[in-house]
């Protein structure tokens, strides 16, 4: 079962289309179809060919690299700060990932064909688009270094950070399986990582619920990752200076 977002979406609130002009998002607006996605609902799946490039406002997405044998990893962390559909205007619109929604909420549709045709354009939509293909770019590196280099509490705090940054709410709702299943861990590793921050002082949970008391302090603890995805963003990410609440069920 999803979290149902209670107040309706405004496509500003997605920082790609706020940095639109006001006649690009007038060609655009008509277009733009709110959609309320569920924790766990895949949006696009590995090999297809994307119909629709999804804004995120409320709503954050994993992108999941599938591998033969069943077992997956995130490569990427899309919220309000970008798009889900990068292969439509850089490619043949066939995705090579699974795009799952990992905190339910809304996001902004458009169609492949309109997308396409504003992109082809050349305007502001078109650089920022370019723009952000080359963050996820930097994203999707920083990643895989740090799962291969960095302890699983650091990539925890780096986790929750990055998705702390892409919702408007200190809200998130999570299996502790979808957690491993992003960072490509054991369950219990989390656990354990979980525990660590706990005992720190930085998080307390208690029957499903996180709340992060001190996430000056997870910053502190947190690999250089974090800081260097943060500032790869085609918008500048918020400081993190605000207490945070996560659910995780």
């Amino acid at each position: 079962m999803g979290v149902v977002i209670l107040d309706m979406p405004n496509s500003l609130q997605n920082r790609l289309l706020a940095l639109l002009t006001k006649a690009e998002l007038k060609r655009l607006s008509p277009n733009l179809e709110p959609v309320l996605v569920s924790r766990g609902q895949i949006l696009n799946e590995t090999g297809s060919r994307l119909k629709h490039i999804h804004f995120p406002t409320t709503a954050i997405v994993s992108l999941m690299y599938m591998m033969e044998n069943g077992v997956a990893a995130e490569i990427a962390m899309v919220g309000n700060e970008g798009v889900v559909g990068i292969p439509l205007f850089m490619g043949n619109g066939i995705t090579a990932y699974r795009a799952v929604v990992q905190s339910g909420g809304y996001a902004y549709r458009l169609r492949g064909p309109l997308l396409k045709r504003e992109f082809d354009r050349g305007g502001t939509l078109h650089r920022i688009l370019l723009y952000y293909t080359l963050s996820r770019l930097r994203q999707t590196a920083q990643t895989a270094v740090c799962n291969r280099y960095h302890t699983v509490d650091d990539q925890l705090c780096r986790w929750f950070l990055l998705s702390l940054d892409r919702v408007t709410t200190n809200d998130l709702s999570m299996t502790h399986k979808m957690i491993a299943t992003a960072l490509g861990v054991r369950r219990e590793g989390v656990t354990e990582a979980a525990g660590k921050l706990q005992s720190a002082g930085l998080i307390s949970y208690n029957r499903g619920h996180i709340t992060v008391l001190d996430r000056a302090g997870l910053e502190a603890r947190v690999c250089e990752c974090y800081e260097t995805v943060r500032k790869a963003s085609p918008v500048q990410l918020p400081e993190s200076t605000r207490q945070a609440r996560v659910r995780t069920v």
